[in-house]
């Protein structure tokens, strides 16, 4: 997906109930469709590999939340999502 778009994945975290995403995209991208991209992908191969999530009306939440970087460094925000201790 990522690839397909131009995005850069900086830092990718799965954790059981959510998933930390660093990823760097078009100014001109709107992050409401860049969450909406991920999640409709990721739902179509985990429903491929996984038939019977077919069942469940949705697989993903409509929430998100983002930040820009701001004045924080890629580095910083790179080390935060590889930490496994973070909380």
């Amino acid at each position: 997906m990522a690839t397909e778009k131009g995005w850069h994945i900086r830092a990718l975290e799965v954790a059981p109930d959510h998933i930390h995403l660093f990823v760097e995209i078009h100014p001109t991208d709107a992050i409401f469709q860049v969450a909406k991209a991920f999640k409709g992908r990721s739902a179509n191969y985990l429903r491929k590999e996984f038939p019977e999530l077919k069942k469940l009306p949705s697989l993903w939440t409509n929430s998100y939340f983002f930040s820009t970087a701001g004045n924080v460094s890629a580095e910083t925000i790179q080390r935060y999502i590889n930490d496994p201790h973070h909380g």
